[in-house]
């Protein structure tokens, strides 16, 4: 199977944006190369939008402005205007990601969030580890 178009969930997200010498930080190169597509809708950019501006990430707007540069410009955006069924998740800022990933026909949604994760073997979309997706696209 190809993982060419991924939801990325914020967490993931983050991680691949603040630290480039950190775990995730192939997922970086990969849109940058184009190998991969992020999908993003308006809910989860605004999920990041206001993750960046946590006080424990010190970003002056600029950073925030130069990070956001490094990922929309590569992101295809997918309008979620009628959320599709999705399974019972426990924490509703996870709704958007599993709504995102059905409506973008995604091939994986990458999250290290163990909500998520639990909803593996319900969802009909691959929900994944950024270590997994590695190891698959390796595969």
């Amino acid at each position: 199977m190809t993982f060419r178009r991924l939801v990325l969930d914020t967490n993931v997200l983050v991680s691949a944006l603040l630290f480039p010498a950190g775990t995730v930080s192939w997922l970086r190169d990969s849109w940058q190369a184009q190998a991969v597509v992020p999908l993003a809708s308006r809910e989860t950019i605004a999920e990041l939008i206001r993750v960046l501006f946590y006080p424990k990430f010190r970003l002056t707007d600029d950073e925030r402005e130069d990070l956001l540069a490094d990922y929309l410009p590569w992101c295809e955006t997918v309008s979620v205007s009628e959320p599709p069924a999705i399974p019972e998740c426990r924490d509703p800022f996870d709704r958007p990601f599993l709504e995102l990933a059905l409506v973008g026909q995604a091939d994986a949604l990458v999250t290290g969030d163990r909500d998520l994760l639990a909803l593996a073997p319900v969802f009909s979309v691959p929900i994944l580890t950024p270590h997994e997706l590695k190891e698959r696209v390796r595969g």
